[in-house]
This record gives C-alpha cells, structure tokens and sequence, in this order.
C-alpha cells in the first residue's frame, strides 16, 4: 500500500507536502478530511488536531510539514528539499520556520475573515474537492463551518487588519530571501514550497491577488503552484485596510 497523506482540500500546509512527495516521485493516495470537522479524526490518528498527516507504507505516522520534509529528505535524499551547503542549509530552513510559525496563520486567518463576508465563494474552493458539499447542504453547514474556523484560529477583525497591514513587510522579506537565492533556485527547496503555498492561498483573494501577482513573490508563487482553487471577489476586504499594500 503506498503512503496516505490526510489532508483538507485547499490547505496551504497540506499543499506544501503534497508538492513535495511529487517532487520526491513518491507514491502515495489522499485521504480527504471535511474542513473544520478535520480536528477529531487528525487527533485520533496523529495525536494532533492539524493537518497535514502522512502515514508511511511501513506504519510510520508523521504530522505538521517541516517534520514530514525532513522524513522525505531521510527516505528520498534527491532531489533535495534542503541545500548541501551549511550556510544555504540554514537560511533556507529559517526561512521555512517563518513561512510556518509566522506567514502561514497569516493567510488562515485572512481567508476566513474573508468567507465570513463573502460565504457564496465557500463553494469555489471546493471545485476539486473529493468531498464536495451538496449544494442542497452548503447552507446549513457554511455558518457553521466559518464560525468554528473563527474560534479554532482566534479571528477578530483588528487582528485581520494587522495582518494585511503587515502583509507589505512580509513580502518584502519574500523577495529579499529571492533576491539572494535563499529562494528561487533551479530546484525548489523545502521553504519555497512552504511560503508558496501560503502565498497562493491569499492570491485566491483577489483584492490580494494583484499587489501579490506583481511582486517577485508573486512569480515565485505561480512558478510552484500554478493552480488553486477558490475565488474570494474584490472589495471583500476592507479598503482602508489594504492602502499599505497599493502604496
């Protein structure tokens, strides 16, 4: 049996891995977990409520990206998730660390402010989903769904205006990392995978889709993921609070 990667459709952690078992050539099938009601099944399985999860063909069950790029590099060393070099090797990984810890609740939290005022663009992130919501259960489910989103990431709306006021510093990092090579070499590595994931998930925002697009961050973000699900319309966020991002 090959390995079994639990995801949620359209998670940026879960993409990240998925990209990376391909790159690996490894053989694997997922194994799609509702949103949201995800947290049970992850902790019955992994211990934790998070996924991604992956278990191994001989058993072994790993869980959380950083850890499971590592376990690949171990069982598939090429091509590489991380450079040879010491000094590369330690930039890409603290870039990899911040991607996890800082930039990807950035765009959780985003995402569902966003649905919240926009709960009719829900179903366009779930176009390739192997459990689509029937259209007859989408409204009961929705509110529910976002609201427990809500609590799980501590949304409030003057934090979602902190993040996206923020969001121009965080792309700036981005594209120094590109600019010296940390990310963007020929092959990709364990960090771009990581904030190219996030940053695709917030380019399905299309108030945050152009200032992305335009960036080198941007290029980078098409250049691994090319295609993503989900389509938040324009004028969902609050104006005011992305003048830091057209500036």
């Amino acid at each position: 049996m090959p390995a079994t990667l639990f995801v949620v459709h359209g998670s940026h952690p879960c993409a990240t891995v998925q990209r990376a078992l391909e790159l690996k050539g490894i053989e694997h099938r997922v194994a799609e977990l509702p949103p949201a009601m995800h947290a049970p099944v992850a902790k019955l399985l992994f211990g934790r409520r998070t996924v991604p999860g992956l278990r191994l063909e001989d058993g072994e069950r790993l869980t959380g990206s950083r850890a499971i790029l590592r376990r690949l590099d171990e069982l598939v060393p090429s091509p590489a998730l991380l450079p040879e070099d010491e000094a590369a090797r330690e930039r890409v990984l603290a870039a990899e660390a911040w991607g996890d810890d800082v930039l990807q609740p950035v765009a959780r939290r985003v995402l569902w402010y966003a649905l919240d005022r926009a709960p009719t663009a829900i179903p366009t992130f779930q176009e390739h989903s192997a459990l689509p919501l029937p259209a007859a259960v989408r409204p009961l489910l929705t509110p529910a769904i976002v609201a427990l989103e809500h609590r799980l990431n501590r949304i409030t709306p003057a934090g979602v205006r902190s993040d996206l006021l923020d969001l121009p510093r965080h792309l700036d990092r981005i594209d120094g990392w590109l600019q010296d090579g940390t990310l963007g070499g020929p092959q990709q590595n364990a960090a771009d995978l990581q904030i190219a994931a996030t940053l695709r998930l917030l380019m399905t925002m299309e108030d945050l889709d152009g200032p992305i697009r335009a960036r080198p961050a941007g290029t980078l973000t098409l250049r691994v993921f090319p295609e993503w699900d989900g389509r938040v319309p324009a004028g969902t966020l609050p104006a005011d609070w992305l003048r830091a991002l057209q500036g």
